[in-house]
């Protein structure tokens, strides 16, 4: 069983948490739902948990609702932790490069800060 932790800047800020209030309920509905299937099935289906190429070894979480695409992107601090550090609403066929800069980017920050090199 995995666990699912939101990263938070250093200043305590949690980017996944401020962009998940500001879904409408039916689409935060959605997320929890496929958050939950991520902590309880040992393999989840890559139409909802993929890992995504060229990346520092980041996941994404996929969320569609709709017309409505959510990728929420994070890491796996080990074989149980997932650690989330940044979500959108996707517009494009591919993930964008300012996305996944900016994951990698927390990434680098929370493992600093948690001592790994």
């Amino acid at each position: 069983m995995k666990v699912i932790y939101f990263y938070r800047t250093e200043s305590g800020a949690c980017p996944v948490e401020e962009f998940l209030e500001s879904l409408q309920s039916k689409q935060a509905q959605k997320v929890a739902w496929v958050l939950q299937l991520i902590e309880e099935f040992d393999v989840v289906p890559v139409q909802y948990f993929k890992k995504l190429v060229n990346t520092d070894d980041l996941w994404e979480v996929r969320v569609q609702i709709g017309g409505n695409i959510f990728r929420i992107i994070g890491f796996l601090d080990d074989e149980q932790l997932v650690v989330l550090n940044h979500a959108f609403q996707k517009k494009t066929q591919k993930t964008p490069k300012n996305d996944i800069k900016l994951a990698e980017m927390r990434k680098r920050d929370y493992l600093n800060r948690r001592g790994v090199k």
